[in-house]
């Protein structure tokens, strides 16, 4: 099993919902065991798209699955709980990021570990801090 951290955020509708929801599906997932969530606040949208605040958060898993699994477990639940991608870093009901997974560094396309914003990212930051791996 390896340890992965998990960025969680949501700026449409019902925000705290949609981070439960994908929480809960989560913890449903084969061969991903839950460990804990930082707490759940709320932040400015980045980037030049104007936009509702977001409900941010890190989750902290473990997981037998590969890199690539996990990324299209991820992505499933959002699209399950009603993500499309039009605009890149646009509003989204629910955004699941792979932030770490274990110690390694990936450089695939469509996956780079550690998410290579991260330090760019004060929310992100205070989560990782509240779980102790920043």
């Amino acid at each position: 099993m390896v340890t992965c951290y998990i960025g969680i955020g949501s700026n449409i509708g019902d925000r705290r919902e949609y981070i439960e929801s994908a929480i809960r599906e989560l913890k449903k997932t084969k061969g991903v065991e839950f460990r804990r969530s930082s707490s759940i606040y709320e932040t400015e949208p980045v980037g030049r798209i104007k936009q509702g605040k977001f409900l941010n958060g890190v989750l902290e898993i473990e997981t037998e699955l590969a890199p690539k699994e996990l990324l299209e477990r991820l992505n499933a639940i959002e699209k399950k709980l009603g993500r499309i991608r039009t605009v890149k870093n646009g509003p989204r009901t629910i955004d699941l990021d792979i932030l770490y997974y274990g110690e390694e560094r990936i450089a695939e396309d469509g996956l780079i570990v550690p998410h290579p914003r991260i330090s760019e990212r004060e929310f992100v930051l205070k989560g990782l801090r509240q779980l102790g791996k920043a």
